[in-house]
């Protein structure tokens, strides 16, 4: 509006009521004024708000003299106003307001965010998991208080979770939840192209949103549209899928879904290539645009509290795969060139300056965000020493990951930090790297931690000896709460296994997770585990990976297995010399009664044992819900047995058949099955071939008749980590 009267003002969208303002207006004391959202008011420069005030609410002023006489309480002084602002507008509204009642209004409390998750998913179990991961952030669980960022969270984890991959490092950093979130609206199917119509609809959003996030504005007009060369046409794709929306109270308007992702997508005009026409086209677009140095200058942060989050979010998009994510859903090209500034001016490494306490927390947690050890050990190659005061366990969990504790010296500094986690409920996992076995006062601290009653530590050991064992078995007697244990890449050999016999055969012993990779194990320990499943209804995940136990001892650990009191969900047995005949084993078992679900065979070379493998899949009684046989030997003959298992099979949702040559002709044999169902298979991972058309035909019969199932391509090369 231009100019007008207050009372052709108030009864803008009532004009009805237009001949009921003067007797309105008249009863001032019972008029409530509400202005919704002041730091979106936009206010030519020069004081308008204050200049030129009037009590007449008939006489004709620009609109904002009339807010800043109602403001000023120089209009209707009777009346009751309540103004609600984000903090940016807080400081101009003390200019403005005199004898003012601050209310700090938090949003969703914790409850309203649970209640909301268990509303939004429709499995109770799902949005419990989704809750907890968001909470587990610390940062993310307070921009949760807003309900739009709630929104965020629960789309994002609940799409991960339908195609059966892991949302929990999603939840580790702010940043990889709005990515994936962004990227979720727009993922191309398996095997496609990214859109590249979506390059420049992403660059005019990001455009957009750094252009109001320097200029503090969240809500966009036409003509801010025109200023920055954008037609809503441009920007349909973001509006189709919410996260741009029009202004319900005001035509012709638009603002992001919260603010947050505004934030997220200002960060990300800085990494994005734009083109050469782009450089002329929007040079004068940008002026107001500050670069890397600005945006992390403490000036700017102090006029503008948003660049913060914005320098947060810039750390966490300079990591590598994320950059991939982004080039591959939106067809953009990504530069990392900005890294180097980022450390520049974060660490302020040119000036040479020491950090404040409150420096040094913002600078290990914008690493913590990037999630990139290499710029970690850039950055941190600079420092001789850092000292942080930890509050809370976000704090601790950022700062740890910046600051590696391994092989602690003296002993002395190693035993107080044992010690400093007696009675501390909140720390729930240590792993400790570099070897141990020459300083026994630190493995008796260690074992003092564990007795305690109120420890809820999940262990990780490296380097610990048999003998060793012996102290520390002793006390996972004591403590009832550990439920993880992490021996792997210990010589513990068979005889520590007997040792570890003991403990899990103990009623009083409740782990649920082992890990005894590479710990020079060999056939002769599987008796004493397999002892151990028969008696131990705790344990549901064991892990055995490189150690040779070959087939004899796949035997002796199937007897255990199929006990009906073994509760064991995953079993991984990675790399253990295992061939056909252990296959075999492996088959008897699934098909009687067994609680096994997860079965990791990988680097074993199986061959012909998948026929067995195969006769389990299609026997009812098999749970199998993923099985791992990445770089099994296995070949295109083999594929007719797979597929006819995964035809009949109504339980199998992961199936990682990466690095196996298969070729062409096994591939088609498995599409073919694949087509003929719409079965419970989520995910199948394959060695990445230049498949025929034939099979690409398939590929896209397969989609249509199976939405949810996702196909994952292994390059030669690289190394998978378990399926389960």
């Amino acid at each position: 509006m231009g100019t007008c009267s207050f009372a052709e003002l108030i009864s803008k969208d009532w004009p009805e009521g237009q001949d009921d303002v003067p007797e309105v207006l008249a009863q001032a004391q019972k008029i409530l004024f509400v202005i919704d959202g002041f730091e979106e008011l936009k206010v030519p420069e020069g004081g308008a708000l204050i200049q030129d005030i009037c009590g007449d609410w008939e006489e004709q002023k620009p609109v904002p003299v009339l807010l800043g006489s109602l403001l000023k309480r120089k209009m209707s002084p009777k009346a009751t106003l309540l103004v609600t602002t984000r903090p940016e507008g807080l400081r101009d509204l003390r200019l403005l307001v005199e004898q003012p009642l601050f209310l700090e209004i938090e949003g969703f409390l914790e409850q309203d965010r649970k209640a909301y998750f268990l509303k939004h998913f429709e499995d109770e179990d799902e949005a419990l998991r989704a809750f907890d991961l968001m909470r587990s952030n610390e940062a993310l669980f307070r921009m949760g208080a807003a309900p739009a960022v709630c929104r965020i969270v629960c789309t994002c984890l609940k799409l991960q979770m339908e195609k059966g991959q892991d949302p929990a490092p999603t939840c580790l950093t702010t940043t990889s939840l709005f990515l994936h979130f962004l990227c979720g609206q727009f993922m191309p199917a398996p095997g496609d192209c990214p859109d590249h119509n979506l390059r420049g609809p992403l660059r005019t959003l990001c455009l957009l949103a750094v252009q109001g996030t320097w200029t503090q504005m969240c809500v966009f007009d036409e003509e801010d549209l025109r200023s920055l060369g954008v037609q809503e046409a441009d920007l349909s794709p973001f509006l189709d899928k919410g996260i741009l929306q029009k202004d319900r109270d005001c035509e012709g308007c638009y603002s992001f879904l919260h603010l947050s992702l505004q934030q997220f997508l200002a960060a990300t005009f800085y990494i994005l290539e734009r083109e050469e026409e782009e450089e002329d086209a929007r040079e004068s677009h940008t002026r107001d645009i500050g670069d890397v140095q600005k945006l992390f200058s403490k000036e700017e942060r102090l006029k503008n509290p948003s660049l913060t989050q914005v320098g947060y979010f810039l750390f966490g998009l300079s990591n590598e795969k994320r950059a991939q994510e982004l080039e591959m859903t939106f067809g953009c090209r990504v530069s990392l060139k900005i890294k180097p500034e980022l450390l520049k001016h974060k660490a302020n490494l040119s000036e040479n300056k020491p950090f404040s306490e409150t420096d040094t927390k913002e600078f290990l947690y914008c690493l913590y965000e990037s999630q990139d050890e290499g710029l970690v050990k850039d950055a941190m190659a600079h420092f001789k020493e850092v000292s942080v005061h930890v509050t809370d366990t976000f704090e601790m969990m950022y700062s740890f990951f910046c600051l590696k504790i391994r092989n602690v010296t003296p002993d002395g500094a190693y035993r107080d930090f044992c010690l400093a986690f007696i009675g501390k409920k909140s720390l729930t996992r240590l792993t400790l790297e570099g070897p141990v076995q020459g300083d026994e006062m630190t493995l008796t601290m260690l074992c003092e931690i564990l007795r305690n009653k109120q420890c809820k530590l999940k262990l990780g050991f490296h380097s610990v000896t048999a003998q060793q064992w012996a102290d520390l078995s002793l006390a996972l007697k004591i403590n009832h709460s550990l439920t993880c244990l992490d021996l792997s890449a210990n010589e513990l050999l068979d005889e520590g296994v007997e040792l570890l016999h003991t403990t899990l055969k103990d009623p009083k012993c409740f782990l649920q997770r082992l890990s005894l990779e590479d710990c020079h194990l060999t056939e002769a320990c599987c008796k004493t585990l397999a002892s151990v499943l028969v008696v131990n209804q705790e344990l549901r995940y064991l892990c055995l990976a490189k150690n040779d136990l070959g087939d004899s001892g796949v035997k002796i650990l199937c007897e255990g297995l199929s006990y009906p009191d073994c509760k064991l969900e995953t079993l991984v047995l990675r790399q253990c010399n295992i061939t056909r005949r252990g296959c075999e084993h492996l088959s008897k078992l699934l098909q009687e009664y067994s609680s096994l679900t997860n079965l990791d065979l990988g680097l074993n070379t199986i061959t012909t044992g998948l026929w067995f493998l195969c006769e389990a899949l299609k026997n009812p009684n098999s749970n199998l819900k993923c099985l791992g046989l990445w770089c099994c030997s296995i070949t295109s003959f083999s594929c007719q047995d797979l597929a006819s298992a995964l035809i009949s099979n109504q339980k199998l949702e992961t199936l990682d058949l990466g690095q196996n040559n298969l070729g062409n002709s096994g591939v088609t044999v498995l599409f073919e099955a694949l087509k003929q169902k719409n079965g419970p298979l989520k995910t199948l991972r394959l060695k990445a071939y230049d498949y025929n058309l034939k099979i690409q035909k398939l590929l896209e019969e397969i989609k249509e008749i199976n939405p949810r199932l996702t196909i994952e391509y292994n390059v030669a090369g690289t190394t998978r980590l378990s399926c389960c």
